[in-house]
């Protein structure tokens, strides 16, 4: 069997080294129009422990003393800290994979540290944190990873191994005050806002620290709530608070939420005082949260988020509200008919739906924005957070009724009321969250640069850090104009890369999140100029199959080039909106005040800061293209294309067939495997996830079908299911398959007859499902390390399980306890073997059924253009090759490998 170091040929990334030194003297200035000095720093991340540092307490640093530091060039040393005892540990490690690709660099060294569901502690592998979520190694840490004994062990080997904490722990642990309190005893300097502020700002309804009340103090307009918390809470006392808030006890609309739980996890709609207690005792026995919020259900609203940075130095805060994203809740008909009480949900905050349209800057008056941005920004100070937060809000129309006593509160503007709801410390910094949408559109931060400029401000309030304040908080690389022509110049340094996304299928959002992961990830290498392109979503997929109908077809689409901002949407739909919004004169020319405006508020605490060397994104347009005119460029600017559509014309040959009459190179197999492979698998993503019992599972599926539901409910076929989502538009055909009894594996997380985090598997069947990558040039493809999923209910994988990082269990390798060695390398020779006969080459993902025993393996189906998001399981295969690869190499490879077929091809 060849290895991977045999069947491929690759290039190593050249990487600009800069004087670190030099870039420090450069104080910030103005970034003029149309200039953009922007961001490539990236080493693969390696955990690693180092010598130790003085402890650290937190006071006041000035800028002077920091600027005669006398050790401008030292490394600084960043420990990550994720994972934590809350619901959130899974969004916990996409944040914390998101911040270590970012940070990295040749001045900054991460090490990864993680919390699990009991508060033990563990120093574990980069390779880990690429996991698709805890579950996937939290059963084998004691093998795997470092434990330490205790919180006071781990902190002592903080104290004595980095120089400064990033916690990245979402809830209970991570925005409580928990972590913070642990480092502040041993004197370790961390990112974020102190211990006793967190939790005055997290605890929504914690009596000596409610921030509800607080809020109120401080002159803020609150939302009426009401705590439930175990016995304590009597239905009468709930009915009375029903009654003071002229609330039907028998109908009130309220929201029931956890008091300290984020990421929106719990919260739910109730009606009236029996069901509003049913569900709150729902979330307390569900182990979410034992104290529960009743707020009143702030009807005719408009949502809002905003998120806060402080560019002061020391103590001395300078708080500055980014631009508020509005999020505004689509219903579609009867595609939406349990979808009545809807609210911005964890499904929705996380997932790609078209239930969710974000605007930023939001479609309010110009008065009210700068309102919230003020207020904001008070909250901030009053409250005394640090560095950075993400605060919530409503916005209420002057019709909706506020209390007299609101009258003289701050928030009160001619168009409506502005109420803050929650206050995130730690916000989610996942590739597309808030925290980069806002700073990339409407300030000009990349990832990079927003992530580097928090740690930096948190590294002004700690004496001992006072030599690392030097260090540039990013590195800059090539200025990109406003022109497409004019930002490839045709030199030999630097080749262009166009990565596609999106398209018409039902796969289209998913192909979104691969396209945004593959773009950001190559950014990482200097000699390449990546492009994200967006094939625009139509009204629906071309059922055209004669080959030169349908690439007239084709031809007429939109493919739009994107700047940086653009691309950090949930959904394609959205992406396309924004495009045509950025090109609208009118709301170009409000966004460009409100971001200039906000550029000015930063640039005047920032330009006091020796490391800051200025904003790296410039604000520019969208440009759109026939897929004529997009074929063409790419030929004229000598691009490989990167193809990250799923489905539709990314797999079918269709786009394949375009590039090759133009010779223009591209990623993964060529017209006639795309071709074979594609005729298999012509069904919709989403049947993969239905398993139908009977007849009248199949007619509640036709009736979903014929009335185009976005969803399916939890439980509506016989067996039980989660929530289903639908195809959009339907699919034309559907193929119907025999269910495949396969073992049930079962990962333990309950200390149930001492099986606590232990795999449990029968073996009866002897058969269990598993994916695999295979990647390499034309008939010597080599397969990656296989992967069972592990399915965490029912029979069928969840979109969820399936495409969202945090959920979803991939065990690989498959442990030696199910598949033998000898049955795992049986099973890769045939892999092997299939991808050769079906010419398979660059990249794919094989789905099949092993036999354990003898490694035999029937063919579920093979996609030539596989998932690719932060957390597919390529990567956690990719992680298991000798040496392992990262994200940024494995991604590179197979950009090569597009490459170097056309160069042998010529």
């Amino acid at each position: 069997m060849a290895t991977l170091s045999q069947s491929l040929s690759l290039c190593k990334p050249r990487r600009k080294r800069e004087n670190i030194r030099e870039q420090s003297q450069i104080h910030s200035v103005r970034v003029l129009s149309g200039i953009r000095n922007s961001v490539k720093s990236c080493s693969l991340g390696r955990c690693s422990v180092v010598g130790p540092v003085p402890a650290a307490k937190d006071v006041v640093v000035d800028d002077a003393v920091i600027r005669e530091g006398k050790e401008k060039d030292r490394v600084l040393r960043v420990g990550v800290i994720c994972g934590g005892p809350s619901a959130e540990r899974g969004i916990s490690l996409n944040s914390a994979r998101s911040v270590i690709d970012h940070i990295q660099g040749d001045d900054l060294l991460v090490s990864c540290y993680y919390i699990d569901c009991n508060l033990n502690a563990y120093a574990i592998s980069p390779a880990q944190v690429y996991s698709n979520t805890p579950a996937d190694f939290d059963f084998k840490l004691e093998s795997l990873a470092q434990g330490f004994r205790s919180l006071s062990d781990f902190a002592e080997h903080l104290a004595a191994s980095v120089d400064i904490v990033f916690p990245v722990i979402h809830g209970r642990f991570g925005e409580d005050g928990g972590i913070q309190e642990l480092l502040e005893k041993f004197n370790i300097p961390f990112v974020g806002t102190r211990s006793n502020e967190c939790r005055q700002a997290f605890d929504k309804m914690l009596v000596e620290y409610d921030s509800s009340l607080e809020l109120d103090r401080q002159g803020f307009i609150t939302v009426p709530n009401f705590l439930v918390q175990g016995s304590h809470s009597t239905e009468s006392e709930l009915s009375k608070w029903f009654a003071k808030n002229h609330l039907d006890t028998n109908s009130g609309k309220v929201v029931v939420k956890p008091a300290r739980a984020g990421s929106s996890i719990g919260v739910t709609v109730a009606y009236g005082v029996a069901d509003s207690l049913k569900k709150a005792n729902e979330i307390i026995i569900g182990g979410i949260d034992d104290r529960v919020l009743v707020e009143i259900f702030l009807e005719g609203g408009s949502e809002f988020t905003v998120i806060v940075l402080d560019i002061g130095s020391g103590h001395d805060g300078h708080p500055v509200a980014l631009l508020p994203t509005e999020v505004e809740i689509q219903l579609h008909g009867n595609a939406d008919m349990w979808e009545k009480d809807a609210i911005f949900n964890y499904r929705r905050k996380y997932l790609p739906t078209q239930q969710v349209a974000y605007h930023t800057p939001p479609r309010f008056p110009i008065e009210v924005i700068e309102s919230i941005q003020e207020v904001a920004s008070l909250v901030f100070q009053r409250l005394g957070l640090c560095d950075f937060a993400r605060i919530d809000g409503w916005l209420l129309p002057s019709s909706v009724h506020i209390s007299p006593a609101s009258e003289k509160k701050l928030g009160r503007t001619q168009s409506g009321t502005i109420i803050f709801t929650d206050i995130n410390l730690i916000s989610g910094m996942e590739q597309t969250s808030f925290l980069f949408q806002q700073a990339s559109k409407e300030v000009g931060f990349s990832h990079s640069n927003i992530l580097r400029s928090i740690i930096q401000r948190a590294c002004l309030r700690f004496p001992s850090l006072a030599s690392y304040t030097s260090l540039s908080s990013f590195l800059p690389r090539r200025s990109k104009s406003k022109q497409l022509t004019e930002t490839f110049p045709k030199t030999k340094d630097v080749h262009k890369v166009f990565v596609i996304f999106g398209g018409d299928t039902s796969e289209r959002q998913v192909s979104l999140m691969s396209g945004t992961n593959v773009w950001l990830n190559l950014q990482a290498f200097d000699d390449l100029e990546v492009v994200p392109c967006l094939l625009a979503p139509t009204s629906g997929y071309s059922s055209k199959t004669n080959m030169d109908e349908k690439e007239l077809d084709v031809k007429m689409k939109s493919i739009w080039t994107l700047p940086y901002s653009l691309v950090l949407r949930h959904t394609t739909e959205e992406v396309l909106a924004a495009c045509i919004e950025a090109i609208d004169p009118d709301r170009a020319a409000l966004t460009s005040e409100l971001r200039n405006q906000v550029m000015n508020d930063l640039m005047e605490g920032l330009k006091k800061q020796s490391w800051f060397t200025g904003f790296d994104l410039a604000d520019e347009p969208p440009i759109r293209y026939s897929v004529e005119q997009w074929v063409k460029l790419a030929k004229e600017v000598q691009a490989t294309v990167f193809i990250a559509v799923h489905g539709g014309i990314g797999e079918d040959g269709t786009l394949q067939f375009l590039l090759e009459a133009e010779g223009v190179p591209y990623t993964g197999p060529g017209v006639k495997a795309s071709k074979i492979c594609m005729d298999k698998v012509a069904t919709s993503l989403a049947l993969n996830h239905l398993q139908l019992c009977c007849l009248e599972d199949l007619a509640v599926y036709v009736k979903a079908l014929k009335e185009c539901f976005l969803q399916i409910p939890s439980n509506s076929f016989s067996k039980a299911h989660g929530v289903i989502e639908m195809p959009s538009p339907p699919p034309e055909l559907l193929i119907f398959e025999p269910f495949i009894e396969t073992d049930e594996i079962i990962v333990s997380s309950n200390a149930v007859n001492g099986n606590a985090n232990r795999l449990i598997w029968e073996g009866c069947s002897r058969w269990v499902e598993v994916t695999v990558g295979v990647i390499g040039k034309c008939g010597s493809m080599h397969s990656l390390t296989p992967s069972v999923t592990v399915k965490e209910t029912g029979d069928i994988l969840s979109l969820e399980e399936k495409f969202q990082g945090g959920t979803g269990i991939n065990l690989t390798p498959p442990p030696s306890s199910i598949i033998s060695e000898a049955a795992l390398e049986s099973c890769k020779q045939r892999i092997e073997l299939i991808g050769n006969t079906l010419q398979l080459e660059g990249f794919s993902r094989i789905d099949a059924f092993v036999n354990v025993d003898s490694g035999e393996v029937l063919i579920i189906e093979v996609n030539t253009v596989p998932g690719m998001t932060p957390s597919t399981v390529l990567i956690h295969q990719a992680l298991e090759e000798k040496p392992p690869m990262y994200p940024h190499r494995f991604f590179r490879t197979l950009l090569d490998l597009g490459s170097e077929r056309f160069n042998r091809n010529i």
